[in-house]
């Protein structure tokens, strides 16, 4: 026999709109999502605004999405899960992507992410407790001619080894690690 709690569903719309009404990004992001006249197929495009407004996509956020384009909340959530480019945390300060392609992996670039990650305290998809770097990784990033690669701030940086790239991010990293 296997017991089972059942906890009422709650209906966060309402409260999620009556806030969105004060917030001048919601505003925007609703005219932009008029300017596409609503369509369900303008959702990579409203996305990507949104997330230009605030930084990444907050849950409460999809949810907002979804009721304006009259879409399921998992296929707006699905299509925001699906892209690499977008994001459902706030992003660090400053990034460090790592790549992972063949060439940079073969030449080192799981070594340069594992340095990376020991010296930060955080793991690759996460961002430090002081919001200061978030690291990340990429498939590929097509630089394999300067393996192994990584992407600070969106400067693409060659033939990177685990002491140059702490030396990189040593200044944006909290030194207690």
């Amino acid at each position: 026999m296997v017991a089972t709690l059942s906890r009422p569903r709650v209906n966060r719309l309402p409260r999620i709109l009556e806030h969105a009404s004060g917030d001048k990004r919601f505003q925007i992001l609703e005219a932009h999502m008029k300017k596409h006249q609503f369509k369900q197929d303008a959702l990579i495009e409203v996305l990507h605004k949104a997330q230009d407004l605030f930084g990444y996509l907050e849950d409460d956020l999809l949810l907002f999405i979804a009721a304006k384009l009259k879409l399921p909340a998992s296929r707006v959530y699905g299509v925001a899960t699906f892209y690499h480019f977008f994001t459902l945390k706030p992003k660090g300060r400053h990034t460090c992507v790592v790549c992972m392609g063949t060439a940079c992996y073969v030449k080192g670039g799981d070594k340069v992410l594992a340095a990376v990650e020991g010296k930060a305290g955080i793991k690759a998809g996460e961002t430090t407790a002081d919001n200061q770097l978030s690291l990340l990784t990429a498939r590929c990033i097509g630089a394999c001619g300067i393996a192994p690669a990584v992407v600070y701030d969106g400067t693409v940086t060659p033939r990177q080894t685990p002491e140059s790239a702490l030396e990189y991010v040593k200044q944006w990293i909290n030194h207690d690690h």
